[in-house]
């Protein structure tokens, strides 16, 4: 089942300890969100603190992984976004992963959240 993941993410995400493998950082994981969000947009950045909440609280312990898909413009405004949240990341040394999973999931504006069961 995660072999969908580490298809649709490549092999590695970032997480606060740096890339780890895929199939290592979503493995038993219930559903997987994507959170398409960027530092820059506002309406972003209020929703951002609410479902890091929600996520800590609630959907963490119900099995569900979040990966953080980036529209920052650069790697210090998604690094210091990033440092906000309590999941993984699509490394933004990913700019063809993140464009492939914008059109996949019909991505049209942000921010959007998508969710995945464990297939994929």
């Amino acid at each position: 089942r995660v072999m969908a993941f580490t298809a649709l993410f490549g092999d590695t995400l970032l997480t606060k300890d740096g890339e780890n493998p895929t199939e290592e950082v979503l493995s038993g994981c219930q559903a997987v969100g994507l959170y398409f969000s960027a530092h820059w947009c506002p309406p972003c950045r209020a929703f951002t603190p609410q479902l890091a909440k929600h996520f800590t609280d609630h959907l963490e312990s119900k099995g569900m992984k979040i990966v953080f898909v980036s529209s920052d413009r650069d790697d210090s405004s998604f690094q210091e976004y990033y440092n906000e949240m309590p999941w993984a990341a699509l490394p933004f040394s990913k700019p063809d992963l993140k464009a492939a999973l914008s059109t996949k999931y019909d991505v049209s504006g942000i921010p959007c959240f998508v969710i995945l069961d464990p297939s994929g």
